[in-house]
């Protein structure tokens, strides 16, 4: 089975004004983490109106399938956004949205409501120009609660549903390139337990904020001194949160706390980033009174399904000759005429998840720019809309082509 490339790439620029419609009908639909249900309830009727066979599973994520063959291709998208933030940095209504000849604009366009959007139109594509293969089925997810805790939507979908593809593309957005990789997360809380006293005496107490001073300073040091990958880069450190007790303003502190975002590189794991603040002299010398653990996370669907989980979420690389990475570049090349830039994602995806948990195969390539994510008046290009359609489209067959 040969894609025609330049019959794909017609019909994906013929389908624009039905892409952008969805789109900003999805974008009209509040649907932060934990309240994506009218998002997920108009994604479903989209893809029964195209002819999908569609469901939608326990934890609220909606799957549309094509074709019946015994081999799983999936296409993910989380359809959950973040917060808008302050309305007075938006120029546009965040969700009646924006649009012109180039751009789509309002929450979620780039993150990720794009990525489905140009997913189901690809799966139409594919369906009408006959690309799904005969021993392929295609799933297209529609994934729920990523921004809240990334893949525990695929957590659920493999170890409760049982869906194990042979390859997940990844619509995450990709700045045109595709992407075979990322960093991985942590998670981190450091507890640091004092002794209160009055102010007026401090001696008599222990301040459990100036001990929690000297691991901060380790904490920075530390982070200049992770590990650097040429791939996926260097592993980072930031402190984002402090928490503290005390009895009043006039009296020592008696607990301190800090939340860590830890980025994992290649070879960097979760009993090594919590084995080098442990090993901290400052963290160390507090002995008993400090504790290093990892945030879980346990909050219900919309559906009301709690699905606890720990923030740990691994790194992971696809090599480039793995068969779904040389698919997705075939068909760049056989769509665009030119090299694509191959690269890996700077933030985390579901794919912490489907291929650094479950070794799932995962390729990216999605409509958008990284920097629109969870930024004001986040945008997406309809080019991009047209491209992202037209290689999904074109993958399924290449992939169920290609050589292992």
């Amino acid at each position: 089975m040969t894609p025609d490339f330049s019959r794909i790439k017609r019909e994906a620029r013929a389908h624009l004004p039905a892409m952008s419609a969805f789109l900003r009908d999805m974008i009209r639909l509040p649907g932060e983490s934990r309240r994506e249900e009218a998002v997920i309830r108009r994604i479903q009727a989209e893809m029964d109106s195209l002819g999908c066979r569609t469901e939608i599973d326990g934890m609220g994520n909606v799957l549309g399938f094509l074709g019946q063959g015994p081999r799983l291709v999936a296409f993910d998208a989380h359809i959950d956004t973040v917060g808008v933030g302050r309305r007075e940095s938006w120029n546009f209504d965040p969700y009646a949205g924006c649009e012109d000849d180039r751009i789509i604009g309002g929450l979620g366009s780039s993150d990720q409501k794009g990525g489905m959007a140009a997913m189901l139109y690809g799966g139409v594509i594919m369906r009408d120009l006959g690309l799904v293969p005969d021993d392929v089925t295609v799933v297209m997810t529609g994934t729920v609660q990523e921004e809240d805790c990334d893949g525990l939507c695929w957590q659920y979908l493999v170890r409760e549903r049982g869906l194990r593809p042979e390859l997940v593309v990844c619509t995450e957005s990709t700045d045109g390139g595709i992407y075979r990789g990322h960093r991985g997360r942590m998670e981190i809380r450091v507890d640091v337990r004092g002794r209160a006293a009055h102010g007026s005496a401090p001696e008599r107490g222990d301040n459990a904020i100036f001990r929690m001073g000297r691991i901060l300073a380790e904490l920075e040091e530390l982070g200049a001194h992770l590990a650097d990958d040429p791939f996926l880069g260097k592993g980072t450190l930031t402190v984002s949160e402090i928490f503290f007790t005390a009895p009043s303003r006039c009296a020592v502190a008696d607990s301190c706390a800090v939340s860590i975002d830890r980025r994992l590189t290649a070879g960097e794991t979760e009993e090594l980033a919590l084995g080098q603040i442990r090993a901290l002299p400052s963290v160390r010398a507090a002995g008993d009174r400090a504790e290093v653990s990892v945030y879980r996370y346990a909050e219900a669907s919309w559906t009301g399904l709690v699905y606890p989980a720990a923030c740990s979420f691994p790194a992971w690389v696809l090599p480039r000759e793995h068969r779904g990475c040389r698919a997705a570049e075939e068909a760049y090349r056989g769509l665009f005429g030119r090299e694509p830039r191959v690269g890996a994602w700077t933030f985390s995806t579901n794919g912490t998840a489907i291929m650094g948990m479950f070794g799932i195969p995962v390729i990216g390539f999605g409509p958008g720019r990284e920097s629109e994510a969870h930024a004001p008046d986040e945008k997406t290009w309809k080019d991009d809309l047209v491209t992202a359609a037209a290689l999904y489209a074109a993958l399924p067959a290449l992939y169920a082509n290609a050589g292992e």
